[in-house]
């Protein structure tokens, strides 16, 4: 985990209350602050450019689904940082770890079909692995 985001965590930790053993954050995260957001809008960049390449068939078949899979990772940490609480936070990057798993299948698929070269799916899946990494190392200091 990234130490940016363990003093992020550690900071907000002053902001919570607890009301009838729930646990309440009364201050959100700005997803725009955490790294394994901005990581994985990196990797969305890197997805984009890879399947610009992909042959018109897939137009509307892998080359969408890849993308949709990889805006959605970006997408659930931002969606999930809004929540009133660590638990629904959770939930949501468990959603973009889902993702993750998908956008590594697909990736792997495109690359047997000869979509692009072997280079290019160690360099995505390296990034894959390490987002995954990352995620579950915030979600490993994110108090429930």
């Amino acid at each position: 985990m990234w130490e940016q985001d363990r003093v992020l965590l550690q900071s907000l930790s002053c902001f919570r209350q607890k009301t009838k053993n729930k646990e309440k954050r009364i201050k959100t995260y700005n997803f725009k602050n955490l790294n394994i957001w901005r990581f994985s809008i990196e990797l969305t960049d890197e997805i984009y450019i890879l399947t610009d390449s992909f042959p018109k068939s897939e137009e509307f078949g892998l080359k969408s689904q890849i993308r949709r899979c990889s805006v959605s990772v970006a997408s659930n940490i931002a969606e999930g940082s809004s929540r009133s609480s660590n638990k629904d936070f959770n939930r949501f990057l468990e959603i973009s770890l889902g993702s993750l798993y998908e956008l590594q299948t697909q990736i792997i698929i495109s690359s047997n079909r000869n979509y692009f070269d072997l280079s290019k799916l160690e360099n995505i899946e390296n990034k894959i692995t390490e987002l995954q990494k990352m995620i579950s190392g915030f979600q490993k200091n994110l108090k429930l």
